[in-house]
């Protein structure tokens, strides 16, 4: 996984159902953009215990962060903090600040039922929630948020500024544009620079509506200017003419 990457989890029936519409994923990415990330992968998951288990135990695995919105109330088909503790082998406990944050929010309505969002995975960190003051969860590097964008939204603003506050180098682009070369003769070329240059992406896409051409280019936080430098030499040794791309 490189730097500056992360994962997504969506997490409710009624994004599946089609009954909400997702504004998660389109925030993320966007926020994500600020800080010089990109999402890597994202997934939508039913609230259902055993899924979100076994997609807990693959990204549990992994080595970047991972965003997760939803399921984390006290309802019964609310599962993602049980399911995040079976897939570490943990015990759900009462983290202490999440139980003072709900007792100083509900009092002693707080009881029986409200109090159940706090318990958590063991080990984990909470999130300030600055809506209704309970908070979310981070495990290892899993932060989970409400569904509700009000508050899930302001509380991933808060864990990129205190989990990743130093800002990654910015994604630097460049590419060409291929007119008369079909994309299946760049493969080579393609494959070419990135062996030679394994943590660049090299890329190509298809325009196909009006002038047809292939978008050729390189992506990278360090080298994207040699990179670049040999894909176009390397185009140029194929007697493939490509034009700079504006």
């Amino acid at each position: 996984m490189n730097a500056g990457e992360a994962g997504l989890i969506i997490i409710g029936d009624e994004i599946l159902s089609g009954k909400h519409q997702d504004s998660h994923m389109r925030y993320v990415i966007d926020s994500l953009k600020k800080i010089s990330w990109q999402l890597s992968w994202a997934q939508f998951l039913s609230d259902d215990h055993d899924a979100l288990v076994q997609r807990f135990e693959l990204s549990l695995q992994g080595n970047c962060p991972v965003f997760c919105f939803g399921g984390i109330g006290a309802t019964p088909d609310d599962c993602t903090r049980q399911a995040c503790a079976q897939a570490a082998g943990v015990e759900l406990v009462r983290h202490p600040d999440a139980v003072a944050a709900i007792e100083a929010q509900f009092g002693q309505a707080a009881y029986p039922k409200r109090i159940l969002m706090s318990e958590l995975p063991a080990g984990s960190r909470i999130i300030p929630n600055p809506v209704n003051q309970v908070p979310g969860f981070s495990f290892v590097q899993h932060h989970f948020f409400p569904g509700f964008p009000s508050m899930a939204w302001p509380m991933l603003a808060w864990v990129l500024a205190h989990e990743y506050g130093a800002e990654l180098a910015p994604v630097i682009e460049y590419s060409v544009k291929i007119i008369n070369t079909p994309e299946s003769e760049l493969i080579e070329i393609m494959q070419a620079v990135n062996l030679h240059f394994p943590t660049v992406k090299v890329f190509s896409l298809p325009h196909l509506g009006g002038q047809r051409y292939v978008e050729l280019g390189v992506r990278s936080r360090d080298i994207a200017n040699e990179a670049f430098a040999e894909l176009c030499q390397r185009l140029d040794a194929a007697a493939i003419a490509w034009e700079t791309q504006v």
